[in-house]
């Protein structure tokens, strides 16, 4: 597995390649949003068990929150692709909102507490 750093455009494109070679294509945008439900779901149980109160039982398969934010990332680009959503506008867009909306919401660090 390579560590290589992928623009946005790259990941969608190698996730569209790789949708395309199926007849069944993307999923409706109902079915996409249940699978986005279903990931979010595995990664809080993830989270639970490393960082909650509820351990992994020893018959349960031990996956990482890395994987599951993959698969979440994954889904995320499916549901982009599928609806011709361009994600790098689309966090453009999120960034832009939260650094204008939410540039006074908390508590910045001073340059002092960095040294």
């Amino acid at each position: 597995m390579s560590e290589k750093n992928f623009t946005t455009e790259e990941i969608q494109k190698r996730v569209d390649e790789y949708i395309s070679q199926f007849k069944e294509g993307y999923f409706s945008p109902l079915s996409m949003l249940a699978r986005l439900t279903e990931e979010v779901g595995e990664m809080a149980r993830e989270v639970n068990h490393y960082y909650g109160e509820k351990p992994k039982k020893k018959t349960e398969q031990e996956n990482t929150i890395e994987e599951e934010l993959g698969d979440l990332l994954f889904v995320t680009i499916c549901f982009a692709n599928s609806l011709n959503i361009n994600l790098s506008k689309a966090f453009d867009i999120a960034m832009t909102k939260f650094e204008t909306r939410d540039k006074d919401r908390w508590t910045r660090i001073d340059k002092e507490d960095l040294k």
